[in-house]
């Protein structure tokens, strides 16, 4: 696999706590490049009840960091997006525009409290999936509730959610017990996007080559392809995964 495809990232600058100026967001760029990444979904936090930055303002940034990374050189392509912590606002705010969907895609960024009760994050995803969304649980490997009995992961997936992982967490970067929830994803083959989730250019950075050699090495190139690159890449051109 010669590339792979970053669908979760903190890189437009002043928006959340991701990267803080330009600057920042031209090293993360550079590093995810040198990382073999060919597109990014940057998806700035989108909290209901919060000062979240206007649609208008995040195309704004957008639009100079385009111009900024075309002057550097770089060659990653960018798509919008947000990571949307769910809350009965959220599907108000999708229809309304005031929250972005994955590059203009059906699919959605959902993240929760990490100790959030199983019934509130699968009744969130019943509503999504009824209002026409397709909601992807960021960082599935962190929810207690989801990991403590995991039968409810599968309940989730045969819904229609889409689960992402992230690539530190399989690395070891995010300790051990989001390693061994991670391995325990993998091997089952419920994961369909392994994801960046980077902030910054020093210590949450957009690495998943690590990641993309132990998956191919522990559980096949194809997996591997799927849920680096591909499932992504269908996401891009708007074709269900």
């Amino acid at each position: 696999m010669n590339c792979y495809i970053d669908i979760h990232s903190h890189i437009l600058p002043g928006l959340d706590d991701g990267a803080k100026n330009f600057d920042i967001s031209l090293r993360m760029l550079r590093q995810a490049e040198e990382e073999q990444i060919s597109d990014m979904i940057l998806t700035p936090h989108y909290k209901p009840m919060r000062h979240n930055p206007s649609p208008d303002r995040a195309e704004d940034v957008l639009y100079e960091l385009e111009e900024r990374k075309q002057a550097a050189g770089i060659s990653v392509q960018l798509h919008l997006g947000n990571e949307i912590y769910y809350s009965s606002e959220v599907i108000p705010a999708l229809r309304e525009g005031k929250a972005f969907t994955m590059a203009g895609s059906s699919y959605v960024l959902t993240e929760f409290n990490p100790g959030e009760d199983y019934a509130y994050i699968r009744d969130a995803a019943y509503s999504l999936l009824a209002e026409g969304y397709s909601p992807i649980l960021a960082h599935i490997e962190r929810y207690e509730c989801l990991m403590d009995k995991k039968v409810k992961v599968e309940e989730l997936y045969d819904m229609g959610c889409c689960l992402q992982v992230n690539a530190s967490s399989i690395t070891g970067g995010s300790g051990m017990e989001c390693k061994r929830n991670a391995k325990w994803l993998l091997k089952r083959e419920y994961v369909h996007f392994v994801a960046s989730d980077c902030h910054d250019d020093k210590r949450r950075t957009p690495g998943l080559a690590e990641a993309a050699a132990y998956v191919s090495r522990k559980y096949g190139e194809a997996y591997c392809s799927r849920i680096f690159r591909d499932n992504a890449d269908a996401l891009l051109h708007g074709s269900y995964i």
